[in-house]
């Protein structure tokens, strides 16, 4: 009797709900947001984010808030979504932070750093480390809350028109790649190279640059880097898990209504995991097309990567000594990279080890 009483008021309970949630809806306002990408709509998995957040967003407010989505170039060039976004241009906008290391290096923790975070240990030390807090406490000097956008998991190194197997191989090697990357390279003699996705292939084709990195298999097979670069390398240490992030203007986020600041926060999360759902999926089958193709699937040398490593860790130490907001980050982030990375080793990386080894047995 008890139980039957209990099952009646919840079902009560829960009809009353759903019928508050449309009033709810009724009593708030009507708000439309632009939001710029700084991608364009052929890298299909980095764009669709902003897509999912605006669907999840409608769906969420009873299609009271709309956010509509704009390619890189529609409303302002790719890498200028942030100043669009602090200047109000946009009141959101979808980017990769460390697209902004010219104005401040500490952007790139909101991404990524050489030798950084892999995709799990971005999202942990965001939600649960403090590195919502600590970004956010940076951003805010630029008028911007970020949130979680998405991350592309560990990248690859690169193509490469000629074998790469010693550190006296990069020398002279013009490269596309830039930020800590580029400065981490340069001290191996690397030159590198500043190129839009949509010129990298004719500079390379035409050998004005040796090498080029971009994303992973998915993306790079769509620009045909394989067609004139045949070695493809292995891992790319620069971008571990390279994180992509909402943006919305401080003033913008404070006029929300309470209910739409949690809808906006619970889309930026799906679309988060959506991203990496999404090229974990198509990666392996992409690589495979790409060998079929006659790719020359490559790792760097171990004194390739001891050498990177070594200076990587120079040059952000370098960084630290002169920028005050850059060691604030810093300083906690490589404690939480240490206690990640020792869990990491007796946890999911050995296990994996264990099951590519049974894998390749087969």
């Amino acid at each position: 009797m008890e139980r039957r009483s209990f099952i009646k008021k919840a079902a009560v309970g829960a009809s009353a709900a759903a019928v508050a949630a449309p009033a709810l809806a009724q009593a708030l306002p009507t708000i439309n947001w632009r939001l710029a990408s700084s991608f364009p709509k052929s890298l299909d998995t980095i764009f669709a984010a902003s897509d999912t957040l605006s669907k999840r967003v409608s769906q969420l407010t009873g299609g009271k808030f709309n956010i509509r989505t704009f390619a890189a170039g529609e409303i302002v060039p790719g890498l200028q979504v942030m100043d669009a976004v602090q200047a109000g241009t946009v009141e959101m906008g979808h980017s990769a932070s460390y697209y902004y290391f010219g104005k401040d290096a500490t952007f790139a923790f909101d991404c990524a750093v050489p030798f950084g975070l892999t995709s799990r240990q971005h999202t942990a030390w965001f939600d649960q480390g403090g590195g919502r807090e600590l970004t956010r406490e940076f951003f805010r000097g630029y008028g911007i809350v970020n949130f979680l956008g998405g991350n592309s998991g560990t990248q690859m190194g690169g193509w490469y028109r000629k074998e790469i197997k010693s550190v006296a191989d990069l020398k002279g090697m013009k490269m596309r790649v830039a930020g800590f990357a580029g400065q981490v390279l340069t001290r191996l003699g690397v030159v590198p190279q500043q190129l839009a996705g949509g010129d990298i292939y004719p500079a390379l084709e035409k050998g004005t640059i040796d090498a080029a990195e971009w994303v992973g298999p998915y993306d790079d097979e769509k620009l045909g880097f394989f067609k004139v670069a045949p070695f493809y390398y292995a891992p790319g240490w620069w971008e571990a898990g390279a994180n992509f992030s909402f943006y919305v203007g401080v003033k913008e986020w404070e006029k929300l209504p309470k209910e739409y600041q949690a809808a906006l926060e619970v889309a930026t999360y799906e679309a988060h995991v959506v991203m990496q759902a999404e090229y974990d999926t198509k990666n392996p089958a992409a690589l495979a097309r790409l060998l079929k193709n006659g790719v020359k699937l490559r790792t760097f040398s171990r004194d390739i990567m001891d050498a990177c490593y070594k200076n990587a860790q120079i040059v952000m130490n370098e960084e630290a000594a002169k920028n005050a907001k850059f060691k604030k980050i810093y300083e906690p982030w490589k404690r939480f990279q240490r206690d990640q990375n020792m869990w990491s080793s007796v946890s999911e990386a050995s296990m994996q080890e264990i099951l590519i080894r049974a894998g390749r047995a087969k």
